[in-house]
């Protein structure tokens, strides 16, 4: 009878084990880790987590095995949106360093770009996502594909047409403000990164990501890292790589910030092949010529463009210049740039205000 009794308690122990084992087992298997998941040749998904870029929960943004986090130098104002930059590559494929100055990806290679603001209060860590852009390389050529968060921050679903969102936020000054932030579609997206016909990155070129990052393992070098994990073949330890300058920087000279920052804000299409090709612009940081910079140029089209004035910049008098007029406007066919903003970036503009100040009279 003890014996009887002795192999029923044993096989009700011995169920219960197998019991959590198998929900241990499940739960394990429920929680494991899912390889990113891209197929550059097909339709885009309709949720951004059937990606697997990041780790549950997903709006923390935690990247998954292989989505490498990046930053830039001089990065594009959107309406006083932070981003959070990464950026996927296949097994076994990497970039590759054109001439020091071009990162060429290869397809299947994807750019992950989230906006989000920090809410009302402006010491809060907590983030409100909005939307999550990708571009994604397949047959030699980009796809934007946008992603719009939902209020419970839980999902990002696919959006084609464009949305608009309504923010409430801080300035970097800590200034309250509300927006009603726009999210482009797809062909505007292209028309921002049309370059020669053909649409291309903007933000990481060599010159703006040469700067450090604080990764898990510590501070490295983005180039030296994109190269230790073979996302970049062609950079080496003696390559001399151009390092755009940090336009927020005070300690930068004012030429070489108003420069950066006009070429990140405008130089994609103020540039030979962009969109704006013909107004004879070329706001870069390559430029030595003042006339291509726009120092008493006048601009080839007038119109409410010009605001009434006569040339691109005069020296010594940002009141009298039109790329300032254009900076600090919100009307259409005056504002630049004419997408990507609905505020007025004020720290940007009174960077080229005092750029513009301190030219010397003679200039040109």
């Amino acid at each position: 009878m003890k014996n009887l009794e002795y192999f029923r308690s044993w096989k009700m122990c011995l169920g219960l084990y197998t019991l959590l084992a198998l929900g241990v087992f499940f739960n394990s298997c429920q929680n494991q880790l899912q390889p990113v998941q891209v197929n550059s040749d097909a339709t885009p998904f309709e949720k951004l987590s059937d990606y697997h870029f990041f780790k549950e929960p997903m709006q923390q943004l935690v990247p998954n095995e292989r989505v490498l986090p990046y930053d830039l130098i001089t990065p594009l104002f959107s309406d006083y949106a932070d981003k959070a930059r990464f950026v996927w590559m296949p097994e076994g494929l990497s970039a590759s360093l054109e001439h020091l100055d071009e990162i060429v990806f290869p397809d299947g290679a994807v750019l992950i770009k989230n906006f989000y603001y920090g809410g009302t209060d402006p010491d809060a860590e907590k983030k409100t996502l909005v939307e999550t852009r990708l571009l994604i390389k397949s047959k030699d050529s980009w796809d934007p594909v946008t992603y719009v968060w939902n209020d419970e921050q839980t999902e990002a679903f696919l959006e084609i047409a464009g949305d608009f969102k309504e923010i409430t936020a801080h300035d970097q000054q800590g200034n309250l403000f509300n927006i009603d932030y726009a999210i482009p579609n797809k062909n505007q997206c292209k028309s921002c990164h049309e370059r020669g016909r053909r649409l291309m990155p903007v933000g990481p070129v060599p010159k703006n990501l040469n700067r450090d990052f604080l990764y898990p393992e510590g501070l490295k070098n983005q180039l030296v890292k994109w190269t230790e994990i073979n996302y970049l073949i062609g950079y080496h330890s003696e390559s001399v790589v151009a390092k755009l300058t940090d336009w927020s920087d005070p300690s930068a000279t004012l030429h070489d910030r108003a420069l950066a920052y006009l070429e990140v804000n405008c130089g994609t299409c103020h540039q030979e092949g962009g969109s704006a090709n013909v107004s004879g612009l070329r706001l870069n940081t390559e430029e030595k010529n003042p006339f291509n910079l726009g120092v008493n140029k006048p601009p080839v089209s007038a119109g409410n463009g010009s605001g009434g004035f006569l040339f691109d910049i005069v020296p010594g008098n940002p009141d009298e210049s039109i790329v300032v007029y254009r900076m600090e406007s919100l009307e259409p066919g005056a504002m630049m740039p004419e997408l990507g903003r609905k505020l007025v970036h004020k720290e940007g503009v009174q960077l080229i205000r005092d750029w513009i100040t301190a030219m010397p009279a003679t200039a040109n």
